[in-house]
This record gives structure tokens, C-alpha cells and sequence, in this order.
């Protein structure tokens, strides 16, 4: 059993509603994190999610707090989150260099896993913004400088390079389409197990003691659509193994 912090995968959307000359707004809180809490639940896997307006405050700030958790998965989460904490944003004041505290935690032993979306890898309109900080380096993959986003709305067929590669969990047959993904390009050394198009959708890597991997497309709606997450039993072989392997 490994011990998973999966951080992000909630949002607040808020709707302003028209009528006639009046107008009021509604907000509604969101979470897409349950179909990746399920499948590693299922495996026997203890999830801790910290959904995305508490990850200013309360991620994790050094390896003594990162020590707790075997894997840390980033999803849809960008770096200015995990970077300014309230005390560094809202008062000026010098507080933990938590990316640098999670780049450490990673070459000392630990898994790191970042799922693609708007907010992750290089992100919509560049937002993510990962590409320049120390997280970079740890991934198997490298960035792209501009707004990475491929959009699907097709539909497109993954492909598997490394069937028998145990981070895919045993896996057999088909994936389900997908409909979109954060191009990254491959990094020397790293293992890409499946690709979307010609972009790896699935790649792994050492990076000093430790393991790191990406799945480029989403764990969630709207890239990962209900026959994927929701109804394709492979789901949980993929993200099981994937926290598998990064545990060892």
C-alpha cells in the first residue's frame, strides 16, 4: 500500500445569470479528483486529496511533511499554487521554497506523478507554468515555452509502446479515446510507454533515488471522457501501476 497525496482537481465556477434588467451570480464547488481516488482506492492504495484552494496554505513545505507520502500526484494544478504561499503572496514575508522542498523529496527517494490540464505542465495561455521553476528538471519530459494545450474534441486513440512496462499495471487491449492533452516533448533518457498522435501521452523516468512520471491527458472530464475514467476497467491498471512503479 503507498501513500498518495494528490493535490488540485477542484475548482469554484461562478455564473452570472441575466434577466430582463437584473442580474445575480451563483457559484458552485467542483471536484474531479473522485474517478483517481476510486481507482487507487480500489488497489489498496491510502489517497489524501488537497483540493486546489487549499494547496496555497497547506501543501506540503519541506521533506519532514513530504516524508508522510509515498507519491505526489499534481493535477490540474499550477505552479504559482504551490509556490506562493499566503505569508510570501499576501504579506511580503519569505516562507518555504516548496517546489525546490519537493525537487529535494524526489532525488531522496519519493514519486512524483503530474496529470495533465489547463493547469498543469505549461498550461493554458502558459499558466501552469512549470517550465521555469525547479520542478522542470524532476520531469521526464520537457515543456513547451508557449500555451501547450492539443485539443480533441474528435477524439483521439492512445498507443502503447511498452505494453509489459509494470508503470502501465498490466493494462492489455485498447484505451478509450481521449480528447485532448499537454504536448511535452520526450526527455533523453526517459521511457515514453504511450503517445497520443506523436506526443507522449505516458512517460517515466529516475530522476536521482527517486521516480517521476506524467500521464499528459486528464484523469477527469473533459479530456478523459466518462468511457474512459468512468467506465473503462483498464483506468485502474493504468494510474494503479503508474503509483506502482513510482513507489516502488
Amino acid at each position: 500500500m503507498s501513500r498518495v497525496l494528490i493535490a488540485g482537481e477542484s475548482w469554484i465556477s461562478q455564473s452570472t445569470h441575466i434577466k430582463g434588467v437584473d442580474s445575480f451570480t451563483t457559484s458552485t464547488y467542483v471536484t474531479g479528483v473522485e474517478p483517481l481516488r476510486r481507482a487507487l482506492e480500489s488497489r489498496g492504495h491510502q489517497v489524501v486529496h488537497l483540493p486546489a484552494h487549499l494547496v496555497p496554505g497547506q501543501f506540503p513545505g519541506g521533506a519532514g511533511e513530504l516524508s508522510a507520502y509515498d507519491v505526489v500526484v499534481l493535477s490540474d494544478i499550477g505552479a504559482n499554487s504551490l509556490q506562493l504561499a499566503p505569508e510570501v503572496f499576501e504579506q511580503g514575508r519569505p516562507g518555504a521554497d516548496r517546489i525546490a522542498a519537493l525537487r529535494g523529496w524526489v532525488g531522496d527517494g519519493g514519486g512524483l506523478l503530474m496529470v495533465g490540464g489547463y493547469l498543469s505542465f505549461t498550461g493554458f495561455e502558459g499558466k501552469a507554468a512549470y517550465r521555469n521553476t525547479a520542478l522542470h528538471e524532476v520531469l521526464p519530459v520537457e515543456l513547451l515555452p508557449e500555451d501547450d494545450r492539443v485539443e480533441l474534441p474528435a477524439g483521439g486513440s492512445p498507443s502503447v509502446l511498452a505494453t509489459g512496462h509494470p508503470a502501465l499495471g498490466g493494462v492489455t487491449g485498447a484505451w478509450p479515446s481521449l480528447l485532448g492533452y499537454n504536448r511535452v516533448r520526450p526527455r533523453p533518457g526517459a521511457e515514453v510507454l504511450a503517445t497520443l498522435g506523436d506526443d507522449p501521452l505516458v512517460a517515466v523516468a529516475e530522476y536521482g533515488s527517486g521516480r517521476s512520471a506524467v500521464f499528459t491527458s486528464d484523469c477527469s472530464p473533459h479530456w478523459a471522457p466518462t468511457a474512459f475514467c468512468e467506465e473503462w476497467d483498464g483506468y485502474a491498471q493504468v494510474f494503479g501501476g503508474l503509483v506502482e512503479w513510482l513507489s516502488r
